[in-house]
């Protein structure tokens, strides 16, 4: 009986000594981890325009062509097919990566002259293989972070994507945000897809741009709604109001899990336009400056009517310069129009599209030329080359 009691005290008196020093541990990383937001965070943006003061610029090095899967060959024209059924899985040329880089350096060293401090991602190596339970692939680049980050507030927000090229590729930025998050800012990763054969209509019908036109018109696209999925840049903010488009790569579960996520700060805003083969809002819709945005007048959008209601400058941008026989292995020639505004009062622009920089220069915004012909055969303008981090300016409200 004796044994007993002793051997049921020390028991007892075990178990009392370690619930309250797991007591003691949780109420420390308690503390710890409900201490306030630093003051010195050095994430804050809430539109496209506020004074830039830090930036992410993508890189070129390594980049890969993406293998010719079926949401591939959805988002590129028909004169590439023979170029990514050719070079899938391996590196771009590397003359045209070389001068890519070049130019996207030089940009680097204009927008420090500029006053804002300049981040890139960490080089990978995009040809190695990967294999999930759903499917295998190879990478692509680190070349757009606009397409995988979206900075709300002091959040930022890693978006989902939807090519199987571009599963691994928030990687890359992993090293960044860690950095950011350690300074205060708010970190979340959206719901990472499966990628599986059913988040894409595997028999999806184009042939020709009239067959993109009248599926666009229908609301089909080669992204199916079996699970969230979403490009960052299909959307784009002012303030509290962040519009974005159902398009080849962002669904309408992935729209509703960024509108429940940020309400009720925040207003997603579902706009779409003629377009044939939506991916990306920002070589359609770029909004500039506080109730002014550039129109493409190629695709126009069926909402407009709501912009100018609220007394907004919708401007219509010139027709692009860059020559025909220049390759835009995922984009269109609209890239022309898709700027980063350092400010109010300053764009930074191509320097061979001299029409919209005369176009700038007549609404007063000062233009700062960079040539980036090759890196724009990436798919790419300076705005999906960038992440603004921080601009200097606070939540407003540009609708109402």
């Amino acid at each position: 009986k004796l044994r007993g009691v002793l051997t049921g005290w020390v028991q007892r008196t075990f178990q009392s000594t370690q619930a309250a020093t797991a007591s003691q541990n949780t109420c420390a990383a308690d503390d710890k981890a409900t201490s306030p937001v630093p003051k010195d965070c050095l994430v804050c943006s809430y539109n496209e325009w506020d004074p830039l003061e830090e930036v992410i610029v993508g890189r070129a090095e390594n980049a890969c062509v993406p293998p010719f899967s079926v949401e591939v060959k959805a988002n590129t024209y028909e004169k590439y097919w023979g170029f990514y059924q050719k070079f899938g899985g391996q590196s771009f040329p590397q003359d045209h990566l070389k001068k890519a880089v070049a130019e996207i350096e030089e940009m680097c060293n204009i927008l420090k002259g500029e006053g804002v401090i300049v981040k890139r991602p960490d080089p990978i190596d995009w040809s190695v293989k990967y294999k999930t339970p759903d499917f295998e692939s190879t990478g692509m680049y680190a070349a757009m972070p606009r397409d995988i980050l979206l900075v709300v507030g002091n959040e930022i927000i890693e978006a989902p994507m939807a090519w199987r090229a571009r599963f691994f590729e928030y990687r890359a930025y992993r090293r960044l945000i860690k950095d950011y998050f350690n300074s205060g800012a708010k970190w979340t990763t959206a719901p990472k897809p499966t990628m599986a054969d059913e988040l894409y209509d595997q028999n999806y019908p184009i042939h020709s741009v009239e067959d993109r036109h009248k599926l666009a018109a229908q609301g089909k696209f080669v992204t199916t709604e079996f699970e969230p999925c979403f490009d960052a840049a299909d959307f784009i903010r002012a303030g509290r109001d962040i519009f974005v488009q159902r398009s080849q790569v962002t669904n309408y579960m992935g729209i509703e899990w960024m509108r429940r996520h940020l309400a009720p700060d925040y207003r997603v805003h579902i706009i779409s336009f003629k377009d044939p083969n939506p991916m990306h809002i920002d070589a359609t819709f770029n909004i500039i400056g506080p109730g002014l945005v550039l129109s493409n007048p190629d695709r126009p959008c069926h909402q407009i009517e709501l912009f100018k209601k609220a007394g907004w400058t919708v401007i219509q941008p010139p027709v692009p310069l860059i020559p025909d026989d220049h390759p835009l292995w995922m984009s269109s020639k609209w890239l022309s129009m898709n700027v980063l505004m350092l400010d109010e009062k300053r764009v930074m622009v191509d320097a061979n599209e001299t029409s919209i920089q005369k176009m700038f220069e007549k609404l007063g915004i000062a233009t700062i030329k960079v040539n980036i012909r090759h890196a724009n055969s990436l798919g790419g303008g300076f705005h999906c080359w960038t992440c603004d981090i921080r601009r200097r300016g606070t939540l407003q409200s540009y609708l109402d």
